[in-house]
């Protein structure tokens, strides 16, 4: 069976198309196909998303962020989303033939390079994480570049796992090994942020809310938006996130304009909220007429 892992990289820029073509040009290469690429300018982000062997992917990985790193000043980004460096965050995804050991290995050794041969701090994070505070993508960028820069080199727990302990208009980067996760975005028909960051507080586990959901609250194209991450859409479906932005915004008088993917989603996903919002009780997957096609 042929090996096939998932590779995610975040951009930090979302305004500039000729930047992030350049980017996703670089990546391009034998053994990788290019499934996706997501551009927002009020976050000032791009999401990219890679499929291929893993040695190919190593390196597609590579390329990008060494060219994001050429291209991207941090010193000159300002955008909504938190950002640690030109390239933030990279993921590994076991897909086929893979295992998470398999996919650390792989962010081991992107680590590795990065760090040495283009002199940027690298933090492991989630399954390649060698600290239990960097488990969490969220605490290690607690800060964003800007603290970072304070920090690093002083303070011993910005120590990076790679790389020199100093940054340069390139910042760090991120890397790891995790699971699938859904970039999901609900939009309230109100441009009040901070009802936004209400019900993202109260969606969002770290506040109390539900479990394996990131959320913050933001300004984008003038109306109130809730990012979210789900990073387990087995454990906190995507209809139970929806349904709760809906309860709470409801009690600030709100409610959902529109929602949004960021990057791809796994076909189970789709199909867990086909079914609960059709109350379908004997659905299975060999039901969908596609599925017994292939």
């Amino acid at each position: 069976m042929q090996q096939l892992v998932e590779c995610v990289p975040n951009f930090s820029e979302g305004r500039r198309p000729e930047i992030v073509q350049a980017i996703v040009e670089a990546m391009r290469g034998p053994g990788v196909s290019l499934l996706d690429v997501e551009s927002d300018a009020d976050h000032n982000r791009s999401v990219v998303t890679l499929v291929g062997e893993p040695e190919a992917i190593l390196e597609a990985a590579y390329q990008g962020i060494a060219t994001a790193a050429r291209l991207i000043d941090l010193e000159q980004h300002r955008g909504a989303h938190q950002r640690l460096g030109a390239t933030d965050v990279v993921p590994f995804v076991p897909l086929r033939g893979m295992t998470m050991a398999e996919c650390v290995t792989l962010a081991q050794r992107l680590g590795q390079r990065v760090g040495s041969e283009l002199q940027i701090p690298v933090y492991l994070y989630e399954a390649a994480a060698t600290r239990p505070e960097r488990v969490n993508l969220a605490d290690v960028r607690r800060g964003e570049y800007e603290l970072l820069k304070a920090e690093i080199g002083v303070n011993p727990a910005r120590t990076p796992d790679y790389g020199p302990a100093a940054v340069g208009p390139a910042g760090a980067t991120i890397i790891g090994a995790r699971g699938f996760l859904v970039a999901f975005n609900a939009y309230l028909n109100t441009p009040n942020v901070e009802i936004a960051k209400k019900v993202a507080k109260a969606l969002r586990h770290s506040s109390g809310g539900l479990r394996f959901v990131k959320a913050m609250g933001l300004l984008v194209e003038g109306r109130a938006q809730v990012s979210m991450n789900l990073t387990d859409f087995t454990g906190t479906p995507i209809h139970r996130a929806v349904e709760m932005i809906r309860s709470e915004a409801a009690r600030y008088g709100c409610m959902i304009e529109r929602t949004e993917l960021v990057g791809m989603i796994p076909q189970q996903a789709l199909l867990d909220a086909a079914q609960w919002y059709l109350q379908i009780d004997n659905f299975t997957p060999e039901m969908v007429l596609e599925n017994r096609l292939m």
